[in-house]
């Protein structure tokens, strides 16, 4: 999308609640572990709407992931961010996002809302790319595919497990967690 562009040139998306399409969808995550690399992980069950009104910037997106979903591919850590030190799952089992804004950007689009994780609710910013409209031959339906990315201080959450300091620039782990949704949304 390029500068020029604004909700008036984008494909119409017909009014209604559009949907996740979980096979072709993913919302994933990274985190810097001991300064060297990232870990990567993904959530496996999740939701994803997009409610489309009369209007083109009438949009509103709900998401909600189930914590204990997590995959890391090393089963002692997904257990240890179930547990009370990072996620609390027996006491707050999902993640959950409603927006508030969704705008035009020199690259797409900024979506901000609010981020409910561990109890706590905080305003985060996701940058969001169209990728267009096309009838999937699986279903006939119209799909939606979008791509969001954002960041998020889990200390700001209240989860600083492993925040102990390795030197001047290094933690044990990183405060900061990127995430990426891949998303397609089926046609109401």
């Amino acid at each position: 999308m390029t500068a020029s562009q604004t909700f008036d040139t984008l494909p119409t998306l017909a009014a209604g609640r559009w949907q996740t399409d979980h096979h072709h969808s993913a919302i994933t995550f990274a985190i810097r572990h001991f300064g060297l690399s990232k870990v990567r992980g993904r959530f496996e069950t999740f939701d994803v709407t997009l409610d489309v009104g009369p209007s083109p910037t009438d949009l509103a997106v709900t998401a909600t992931i189930d914590l204990a979903s997590i995959n890391t591919n090393n089963t002692d850590r997904d257990t240890h961010l179930r547990s009370t030190d990072f996620f609390k799952v027996d006491e707050h089992p999902t993640i959950s996002f409603h927006s508030a804004s969704i705008d035009p950007s020199a690259d797409g689009y900024t979506m901000s809302g609010d981020l409910t994780l561990n109890g706590i609710t905080r305003v985060v910013t996701l940058n969001v790319e169209s990728n267009g409209l096309a009838v999937f031959p699986g279903d006939g339906k119209t799909h939606a595919g979008l791509s969001a990315t954002g960041e998020l201080r889990r200390s700001e959450f209240g989860i600083e497990f492993g925040m102990m300091p390795l030197g001047v620039d290094r933690l044990a782990l990183a405060d900061v967690v990127s995430f990426e949704l891949e998303m397609q949304l089926v046609e109401p």
